[in-house]
């Protein structure tokens, strides 16, 4: 990515009057370090071997003094504004980044690991901050520095400034290995940071099943594995840094050898003076300072191209972005959602819905059905817009939700999922979601609508009670009344609960079907469930197989048909002695196959 320095100088712009502040202070302290060399060859050619009157010698110590001083000063003060504006940079870039993950289509997530994309937000972020703390911040004292050494160096004396440049080529050569070696190992390193941020959170994450299933060794060892080629990545980092370090200052003290060596017979001579060769020997040394510097510096200057690479791979992913506002406003909706011939693949054609067409009514409770795989979340998807349709057309009060603002439509549209997410925090903000528009009040009644009001106050700190990372000190029951009461709070007008009685026992089902009777009311309710007990009181029951609707009617309805909803029905439930039993799934195949 050629242009990723010119797209960082662009974050420079809101800076350009600090910038070119530093830029002044730079060229008066360069100017005030570069004068200290001048001022000892004065004092060797002009006091101590030419035997001028010594009176000026304290006027002297005190201007090289006065310079010394000044240049201190004055570098604290360019460090101090370029530290702050890198500071401002990276404040910039982060909100950017984060902001750009935040519009990005769930299909993006669904191809690229949270470790990855933790560590653009991270690792690249921090690496690129110190690249701009320790490096840019020295850069252009650095640059001028060199060049007002050249400058003088060349006023001094052509021909010692060209022998003193002699081994330039050297050091070029020598940087060069080094940046071809080290840059393809730091893309391996950085590489190695996201694998392992990924493989830890995966772990951390599932520790109950690693501990269930006794996989300690097992992730011990595949952890070992990452972690030793990771070591070794490091390794070739401190060789090669150990290489060239020692490599540049070999060339600096080769170049300070090859000097002396062509000014010693022009010194014994009296043709060159000791305080001009002084004073190259000190310039030559400032020449090759701040490349020394660079070189201790370009694993941090490698690092950070590496990671703004990253960076900006990431914020260049633009397909299929989403735009919040783009659109039309969505006023209050009455809740009809209409299916016309849909057909969506998440990848190139292999369809998961296949001419999909059902409609409901507003106010209406439809449950949909079907075989795991079958294609009932990914409707529950669609309608949110989570990701767009191949073919078709989806409805919302006979418009396409396509024309409507991404923003005003999922404020329509409430989900309670299977899998409860609580964010740190406490009861309040996880039900409001930090919604200023959301009243306490509000909270409470819709706490109260799911019966959560009760187990809440409960608690020690009633709605202010602490929530720790996913909810862990809650129960699963807890929490998905809680993600309930969160839905009903913002006061959706279609309502999706995507298999979200699941992980509820039968006393807090009860309980929780009775409270969406009412909360249901005057709202569109899509179902999911593979209980089909939750379903038996649904307005209308779509049947899905394998991408298709192949059934449509009422509980009653369709266990007269005999077909598949039958067979779910039968594996579910066998009637012994008149009592209703719970069997599962058993035996060999599946009852599905004949309708497939």
């Amino acid at each position: 990515m050629k242009g990723k320095y010119i797209r960082l100088l662009r974050y420079f712009k809101p800076h350009l009057g600090m910038l070119f502040l530093c830029m002044v202070l730079v060229l008066i302290a360069i100017g005030a370090e570069l004068i200290n060399p001048y001022i000892v060859k004065m004092v060797i050619d002009d006091y101590i071997v030419g035997q001028k009157p010594d009176f000026h010698m304290g006027l002297m110590s005190l201007s090289y003094f006065g310079v010394v001083m000044l240049s201190g000063i004055l570098s604290y003060a360019q460090t101090f504004l370029l530290n702050r504006m890198g500071q401002g940079i990276m404040h910039r870039i982060r909100m950017e980044l984060f902001g750009h993950i935040q519009n990005l289509p769930m299909g993006f997530f669904d191809q690229n690991s949270s470790g990855r994309i933790l560590t653009r937000v991270s690792n690249d972020i921090e690496a690129l901050s110190e690249m701009f703390s320790g490096v840019l911040i020295n850069l252009f004292k650095d640059v001028f520095l060199i060049l007002g050494i050249l400058y003088v160096m060349f006023s001094l004396s052509t021909r010692l400034a060209l022998i003193s440049l002699s081994v330039v080529p050297v050091l070029a050569l020598v940087t060069w290995f080094y940046n071809q070696r080290a840059r393809k190992n730091y893309k391996w390193v950085r590489s190695l940071i996201a694998s392992i941020n990924g493989f830890l959170a995966e772990n951390f994450s599932g520790m109950k099943i690693v501990q269930i299933f006794n996989l300690q060794k097992a992730k011990f060892k595949e952890f070992t594995e990452l972690n030793s080629e990771y070591n070794r990545a490091g390794r070739m980092e401190v060789i090669l840094m150990a290489l060239f370090k020692p490599g540049t200052e070999l060339v600096n003290n080769l170049a300070v050898s090859i000097l002396v060596w062509a000014c010693i017979g022009s010194v014994f001579n009296g043709v060159l003076e000791i305080g001009v060769v002084f004073a190259f020997v000190t310039y030559v040394k400032k020449f090759f300072a701040p490349i020394s510097d660079l070189a201790d510096k370009y694993n941090v200057i490698l690092s950070g191209s590496v990671s703004a690479e990253r960076i900006f791979e990431l914020l260049d992913v633009q397909e299929g972005k989403e735009d919040l506002d783009r659109g039309e406003p969505l006023p209050a909706t009455r809740g009809a959602i209409e299916f016309r011939h849909v057909w969506f693949a998440y990848k190139d054609k292999d369809w998961v819905l296949r001419d999909v067409s059902f409609r409901v009514e507003p106010g209406q409770t439809v449950a949909l059905v079907g075989a795991t795989g079958s294609g009932k979340s990914t409707i529950i998807n669609l309608i949110s817009r989570y990701y767009e349709i191949q073919k078709g057309q989806i409805l919302l009060d006979g418009v396409d939700i396509r024309t409507f603002r991404l923003r005003d439509l999922r404020r329509r549209i409430a989900v309670v999922m299977q899998e409860v997410f609580l964010f740190a925090g406490d009861i309040k903000s996880n039900i409001r979601l930090n919604e200023e528009d959301i009243s306490l009040e509000t909270v409470q009644e819709a706490a109260s609508l799911v019966n959560a009001d009760e187990f809440i106050r409960a608690l020690p700190d009633g709605y202010d009670e602490e929530v720790k990372e996913r909810g862990c000190t809650l129960s699963a029951g807890e929490r998905q009344l809680l993600s309930f009461a969160r839905a009903l709070a913002f006061d959706p007008s279609i309502l999706v609960l995507d298999e979200a009685t699941a992980t509820i026992d039968t006393e807090t089902e009860c309980i929780i079907q009775n409270s969406l009777k009412a909360a249901s009311r005057g709202r569109t309710t899509l179902v999911i469930a593979h209980r089909l007990s939750t379903i038996r009181e649904a307005d209308q029951i779509i049947v899905i197989h394998k991408g298709r609707i192949r059934e449509t009617g009422r509980h009653n309805e369709l266990l007269e048909q005999g077909g598949i909803y039958k067979n779910l029905h039968d594996m579910q439930f066998c009637r012994s002695g008149g009592i209703l039993s719970f069997q599962g799934v058993c035996g060999e195949g599946s009852a599905l196959d004949s309708f497939s």
